[in-house]
């Protein structure tokens, strides 16, 4: 179901890349305590989870813990993820990041990592993080790369046990988000990934030569394209990025999803183009309720009137959402 936000952004960063810049570079945000667990994958890699601190509220029934997976070259450095985790832990929710592989600071053992449509860590850290708790509400949030990640694994994974879902600003077809990034003044955020990603790659191609990434030609990539034609899909079993594109890329999927989910989008978002809104609700399944903003950036969502002092609506937003869906108060 389409539904429109009451979101207002501030005033005084009317614009998407006012916004996205702000939220990213400039906006404050706390530094929650997190204990962190390195977990073995079956894969002979691993996975590095963030636990927030138990919550001095304690939940009698129904609590929630919510797992959280981080967008594109992020982790828990990033301001959405540290504001989130401390949102829901004043609201006494505990919560968990998952770090995608390599990126929580040490490069990760195999050849490949993560992308848009990699569930297979994102499935086991649930079904992990499900089997130790068995009392609680286990839900889920996922941002931009994590959000379409995590929206293709409720549509491959219907049997699930994640009680809700929210995914924010995903990039619901890949293809458009490529070419979105390739112009305009969103190429600066395009420069700043590339730079980010083609640097993971060089750590790990220094610390484990024998996995041969140079042969990848990584240092000649300059843009989205080129990156996920020439490492993302070789890397990980596609034939090539257009085929990582169409296959990752989950507006379709919204169909199929049988787990309640929520869907926070920005029309004027400068990483993806409005071509990833659903047409109509005969785009999505009855347990899907996309909550569309006009302005908003990406992964920003800041309001306010005071200038320079702008209020996080977004974590307040998904607090929201995690609390409406348990009996936890």
């Amino acid at each position: 179901m389409l539904t429109k936000s009451k979101f207002r952004p501030a005033w005084w960063l009317p614009g998407a890349h006012a916004q996205t810049l702000w939220a990213a570079k400039v906006h404050l945000a706390p530094w929650p305590q997190t204990k962190r667990e390195r977990i073995e994958t079956p894969d002979g890699d691993f996975l590095d989870l963030d636990w927030s601190t138990e919550p001095t509220a304690q939940a009698q029934i129904d609590r929630p813990l919510v797992v959280l997976f981080h967008g594109l070259t992020g982790s828990v450095k990033s301001p959405y993820i540290r504001l989130v985790m401390a949102s829901l832990h004043d609201a006494g929710i505990r919560s968990v990041l998952m770090h995608f592989r390599g990126c929580s600071g040490e490069p990760n053992r195999t050849a490949g990592s993560y992308h848009s449509g990699h569930i297979t860590d994102i499935e086991f850290v649930i079904n992990e993080v499900s089997s130790r708790n068995p009392n609680d509400t286990i839900m889920a949030a996922g941002y931009s790369l994590g959000g379409n990640a995590l929206l293709k694994y409720l549509a491959q994974r219907p049997d699930n046990p994640l009680k809700f879902a929210v995914s924010v600003c995903p990039p619901l077809l890949l293809a458009e988000g490529a070419k979105r990034l390739g112009s305009g003044f969103s190429r600066l955020y395009q420069r700043m990934l590339i730079k980010e990603m083609k640097a993971a790659v060089r750590i790990k191609d220094q610390r484990y030569p024998e996995l041969k990434l140079d042969k990848l030609n990584y240092e000649g990539v300059t843009n989205f394209v080129e990156f996920d034609d020439q490492i993302t899909a070789p890397l990980h079993g596609y034939e090539s990025g257009q085929d990582y594109y169409d296959r990752a890329s989950t507006l379709s999927d919204l169909r199929h999803l049988e787990t309640p989910t929520h869907i926070i989008f920005t029309r004027n978002d400068p990483f993806f183009s409005r071509r990833c809104v659903p047409a109509d609700d005969n785009c999505m399944s009855a347990t899907v309720t996309f909550e569309l903003v006009q302005r908003a950036g990406h992964v920003a969502f800041i309001s306010g009137n005071i200038p320079f002092a702008g209020h996080d609506w977004l974590s307040d937003r998904i607090t929201e959402l995690i609390c409406q869906q348990s009996d936890y108060r």
